[in-house]
C-alpha cells in the first residue's frame, strides 16, 4: 500500500487480528511440561556416627561457610583469602556466569519488538526495442518493525531455559570455589606434613649419627666389632637418603599453593619457609542431616538447575508444532530526487501474519522426542550427584573416626617406641646387649614418628574433606542455603 504524506490512514480492519492476538497471548500458558522439583528420599541420618565430642547435629551454615577459621591458623585463613581473588579457575568460572547471563539477555530479547532501518538508491536504465533511452533514480528510507506474538510460549520457554543456566552457572561457580577452598587447605595441610617429616628425620639423623659415632669408638676400644659399626653407618644413611625425597614432596606443595593463589611457583616459598604446627582440627564437628546435603552442596544444587533448563527446551521444541503469530510493519519515503523532498512518497505497510510448520518430516516431532530424552538423562544424573554427594559424606565420616583412632595408637607407640630406643642404647653403652636392638629400636622409632607426623596431619586433612563433602566453604546471599525458586 502507498499513502501520500499527510494522508496517511490505516484501516480499521487491521486492527483487529492485532487485537485477537494480543488477547490469546495475554491468556495462553506455554506449552510443554511444567518444571517440578523431583523428591529424592533420603535416610533420616548418616550410616556413619561419630564418636567422642563430635556430634551430627544441626550444622551451623556461618561455620561451614568459613569453615578453615575453626582451625585458628592465621597463615591458612590469608591463602584462603588471596585464592579467592587470584585463582585462574575461580576468574574462569565467574566468565561463564557472565557468559550465562548475557545469553539470558539473548532470549529475553525475543519478548520485544525488533525495529530495523533501510535504505537505498538505485539507478536505472531502461533501453526499448525502439531504441529509447530512459535513466532514472530511486531513493528510499524506513524503518521495519516486527514482533512475534509468544502464544503457545515458545520464547518464554526459551528464556525459562536460559535462567535456569544462569543459576546452574552460579553453583558451578559455588562448586569451583568448594573445591578450591578445599585444595588450598588440603595443600598448605601438606606443607607443614612435610616440614614435621623432615624434622622428625632430621633428629632421627643426629640421634643415628651420635650412635654411629658409639660404635666407632666402641670398636677402637677393642669392645665391639666392625659390624655394629657398619650397621650404624647404613642405618645413618638410609635415614639421610629419605630427606631429599621429603624436601622434593615439600617444594611441590609450596609451588601447589601458589598456583592455586594464582601467582607463579616459588612465591610462597619465604612466607611458608618456617616450620609451623600442623592445624588442629576442632573438637565438636556438627554435620547435620543427609537432607541438608541437597540444599547445600552446590554441584546437587547445579545438576537440579540443568534438569529444569531441560525441562523448558522440551517447551521450546513443544512450541514448534503450534502456529506463529507475528505483526509486521513498515513506514518509509520513496524519492525519485534528493534535491526535491517534497515529492518524496510516505509508504506505510502493516499487518498481522502466521506461519506454520505443517510438514517437515516428523523432524519436529523428533526433536521432542530428543529434548526429552536429554531430560531423562539430566534427572537420572542429578540423582547420581546426589548418591555420589552421600558416598563423599559417608566415606569422610568414616575416614574422619577412624584416623582418630590410628592417631592415638600410633601416638602410644611412639611413645614406647622413643622409650625402647633409649633403653637399647643403654644397654649397648653398658655392653648389656648387641648392637642389633639398638638398630631395631631406632628404625622403628623413625617409622612411628613418620606415621605418627602423617596421621597428625591426616586428621585434619580429613576434617578438610568433610567440609568439603558437606558444602562448605560457600553461602548464599541470605545466608540460609536458600533455595532457587521452581
Amino acid at each position: 500500500m502507498m499513502f501520500r504524506r499527510g494522508t496517511a490512514r490505516i484501516p480499521a480492519a487491521l486492527w483487529i487480528p492485532m487485537a485477537l492476538a494480543i488477547m490469546i497471548v495475554t491468556g495462553c500458558a506455554a506449552v510443554g511440561p511444567d518444571y517440578v522439583r523431583p523428591e529424592v528420599p533420603v535416610y533420616e541420618a548418616w550410616n556413619t556416627r561419630l564418636d567422642g565430642d563430635a556430634n551430627t547435629g544441626e550444622t551451623d551454615v556461618r561455620t561451614l561457610a568459613a569453615w578453615w577459621t575453626t582451625l585458628d591458623d592465621p597463615k591458612l585463613s590469608e591463602l584462603v583469602g588471596r585464592a579467592v581473588k587470584g585463582n585462574l579457575d575461580l576468574k574462569k568460572a565467574k566468565a561463564r556466569v557472565r557468559e550465562a547471563r548475557a545469553r539470558r539477555g539473548i532470549a529475553e530479547a525475543d519478548l520485544f519488538p525488533s525495529l530495523d532501518a533501510a535504505g537505498s538508491a538505485t539507478w536505472n536504465r531502461i533501453i526499448s526495442d525502439t531504441g529509447t533511452d530512459t535513466t532514472g533514480d530511486l531513493y528510499t528510507a524506513g524503518f521495519d518493525a516486527a514482533w512475534e506474538l509468544d502464544v503457545f510460549g515458545g520464547v518464554r520457554r526459551s528464556v525459562e531455559a536460559a535462567d535456569r543456566d544462569l543459576q546452574a552457572s552460579e553453583e558451578d561457580l559455588r562448586n569451583v570455589l568448594v573445591s578450591l577452598l578445599a585444595e588450598v587447605g588440603l595443600n598448605y595441610l601438606d606443607v607443614r606434613i612435610y616440614q614435621d617429616r623432615i624434622a622428625v628425620a632430621e633428629d632421627n639423623l643426629a640421634s643415628q649419627d651420635e650412635t654411629c659415632r658409639l660404635t666407632e669408638w666402641r670398636y677402637q676400644a677393642g669392645l665391639s666389632d666392625e659390624l655394629a659399626v657398619q650397621q650404624a653407618r647404613y642405618n645413618r644413611e638410609n635415614t639421610r637418603s629419605q630427606i631429599p625425597l621429603l624436601i622434593t614432596g615439600l617444594e611441590a606443595a609450596l609451588n601447589r599453593v601458589a598456583v592455586l593463589l594464582g601467582e607463579q611457583p616459588g612465591r610462597v616459598h619465604t612466607e611458608l619457609e618456617r616450620r609451623e604446627p600442623i592445624p588442629v582440627p576442632p573438637l565438636q564437628v556438627a554435620v547435620g542431616v543427609p537432607a541438608d546435603l541437597l540444599r547445600r552442596r552446590p554441584d546437587v544444587r547445579q545438576a537440579e538447575r540443568q534438569l529444569a533448563a531441560q525441562t523448558a527446551r522440551v517447551g521450546v521444541a513443544t512450541a514448534d508444532l503450534y502456529p506463529k503469530f507475528t505483526l509486521n510493519g513498515s513506514i518509509g519515503l520513496e524519492a525519485l530526487a534528493l534535491k526535491d523532498p517534497a515529492s518524496a512518497s510516505l509508504l506505510l505497510s502493516g499487518g498481522p501474519a502466521i506461519t506454520w510448520a505443517i510438514f517437515k518430516g516428523g523432524a519436529i516431532r523428533q526433536n521432542i522426542e530428543a529434548q526429552s530424552a536429554l531430560q531423562e538423562q539430566a534427572l537420572i544424573q542429578y540423582e547420581a550427584v546426589i548418591l555420589g554427594a552421600l558416598e563423599e559424606v559417608e566415606n569422610a565420616l568414616v575416614a574422619y573416626a577412624q584416623v582418630q583412632l590410628r592417631r592415638q595408637a600410633l601416638s602410644e607407640a611412639t611413645q614406647a617406641a622413643r622409650k625402647a630406643a633409649e633403653l637399647a642404647r643403654h644397654k649397648y653403652e653398658a655392653g648389656l646387649t648387641d648392637f642389633t636392638n639398638v638398630l631395631d629400636a631406632q628404625r622403628s622409632l623413625l617409622s612411628f614418628q613418620e606415621q605418627l607426623a602423617l596421621s597428625n596431619g591426616n586428621v585434619t586433612g580429613n576434617l578438610m574433606r568433610l567440609y568439603k563433602a558437606l558444602g562448605g566453604g560457600w553461602t548464599s546471599p541470605a545466608g540460609s542455603g536458600r533455595e532457587h525458586g521452581t
